[in-house]
C-alpha cells in the first residue's frame, strides 16, 4: 500500500530565549517565519506559581549564566511574558504566517492559552508527572503534544491513561522522545526510544536539544511527525538557553533538510521514477550478435551476448532465445530480432 508523503511539524521553540524582551522576541518570529517552520513556540508562566523561593538552578544554567545567584525564580522573573506580550505576539504570528504556540506552566497560564484559542497544546518533560496539570488540559480534548524527557515507559503510560479518563481522545496525542539535559551528548540521545513510543501512541516526534542539526534530520528519516528544536538569534547572548539553540541560518539549513528527507522518503512503491525512466535504455542491456550471423543460423551462447543499450530483446529471454532460428541475417554488435 501506498504510503502517504509526509509534513513533518516543524517547531521553533523560542522559549525564554527573547530574555524577557518583546521586540527581541518579535524578531525571532522574524526569523521562524523566514524559516519556514509551521509554529514558533514560546513558554507562558508566572515564576511564584511555577518556583518555590528556595528553588535552585540546573546546572547548565548556572553554567549558561555563569552568575553568583542559583536561584531559579530570580532567573524566570527576568524572564517572563505579560499577557498584553502574549495578544502582540500571537497578533504578530499571523502577520508572518507563522503559528503561535505557548507552553503553560500553572493552570493560570493553561486557561489563559485556551482564551488566545491556539490549535494546539504543547506539554514539556517537567509536567509529564503533573496530575492536575494533564487533567486541566486533557479536559479540552484537543491536539496535544507531550514530551517525554526523564521518562520511563511506564511513567509515560500512566500519564497517558490519566490523561484518556478525564477526556482526552489519543488519537489526538503525539508523543516526542526527548532528553532534557542542554546540549544532550550524542550517547544519551538514544533515538530509536521514539520507535518505542509507538507502543503508547500512534503518533511519535522528537524533540532535540543536541547542538546541530543532524539528529532532527535523522528522526524524520526514522518516521518523526513531529519537531521541536530550540533557537536563538545568537548563541552569545545571555541567559540560560542559548547555548544549546540553533541560530537562524541553522534553523533554516534544518527546515530545509527536513523538507527534502520528506521527498526522499516518498509514498513506499517501488517502481522507476520519472527522473530516471529515460536512463532505462542506455543502463540496461539487450541480446546482441557476437558475431556474423547468418539467416537460418540458430542462436547459440557462442554468437549471441548482451550489450547497452537496452532497447532489444532483454536477457531475461536469453534462455529463450538460444536455440531459434536466426529470420535473417545479423551483423556483429547488431540488436537481434526473434
Amino acid at each position: 500500500m501506498k504510503k502517504k508523503i509526509p509534513h513533518t511539524i516543524i517547531i521553533a521553540e523560542a522559549g525564554v530565549n527573547h530574555n524577557g524582551d518583546i521586540n527581541l522576541a518579535k524578531r525571532m518570529v522574524d526569523a521562524a517565519a523566514e524559516a519556514e517552520v509551521d509554529y514558533i513556540k514560546f513558554q507562558t508562566f508566572k515564576s511564584e506559581k511555577l518556583v518555590t523561593r528556595s528553588a535552585r538552578q540546573a546546572d547548565y544554567q548556572k553554567q549558561n549564566l555563569n552568575s553568583e545567584s542559583d536561584s531559579q525564580l530570580e532567573m524566570l522573573k527576568k524572564l517572563e511574558l505579560s499577557e498584553t506580550d502574549h495578544y502582540l505576539l500571537a497578533d504578530y504570528c499571523r502577520e508572518r504566517g507563522v503559528k503561535f504556540l505557548s507552553t503553560p506552566f500553572d493552570f493560570e497560564s493553561i486557561e489563559f492559552l485556551h482564551s488566545l484559542g491556539m490549535d494546539l497544546w504543547k506539554i514539556p518533560s517537567g509536567e509529564l508527572t503533573n496530575a492536575p496539570y494533564l487533567c486541566r488540559i486533557a479536559a479540552y480534548n484537543e491536539r496535544v503534544i507531550i514530551s517525554t524527557g526523564m521518562s520511563n515507559l511506564n511513567e509515560v503510560a500512566a500519564s497517558l491513561k490519566l490523561m484518556a479518563k478525564h477526556g482526552q481522545d489519543m488519537k489526538k496525542v503525539t508523543l516526542l522522545h526527548c532528553n532534557t539535559q542542554y546540549p544532550t551528548p550524542m550517547q544519551d540521545v538514544n533515538l530509536r526510544a521514539m520507535l518505542t513510543l509507538r507502543e503508547l501512541a500512534e503518533h511519535v516526534g522528537y524533540s532535540d536539544h543536541t547542538q546541530g542539526i543532524e539528529v532532527p534530520i535523522a528522526a524524520v528519516a526514522l518516521g518523526a511527525e513531529v519537531i521541536e528544536k530550540h533557537f536563538t538569534l545568537s548563541r552569545e547572548l545571555p541567559g540560560p538557553d542559548h547555548k544549546a539553540s540553533l541560530e537562524p541560518n541553522e534553523l533554516r539549513d534544518m527546515v530545509l533538510a527536513i523538507r527534502n528527507i520528506e521527498k526522499a522518503l516518498g509514498d513506499g512503491e517501488k517502481r522507476p521514477t520519472e527522473s530516471e525512466s529515460g536512463n532505462i535504455v542506455v543502463a540496461r542491456k539487450s541480446i546482441v550478435a557476437s558475431r556474423l550471423i547468418k539467416a537460418g543460423e540458430l542462436f547459440t551462447e557462442e554468437n549471441l551476448t548482451v550489450k547497452r543499450p537496452g532497447s532489444g530483446v532483454s536477457p531475461m529471454q536469453w534462455f529463450d532465445v538460444i536455440g531459434q532460428e536466426a529470420k535473417r541475417d545479423f551483423e556483429e554488435d547488431e540488436l537481434i530480432e526473434i
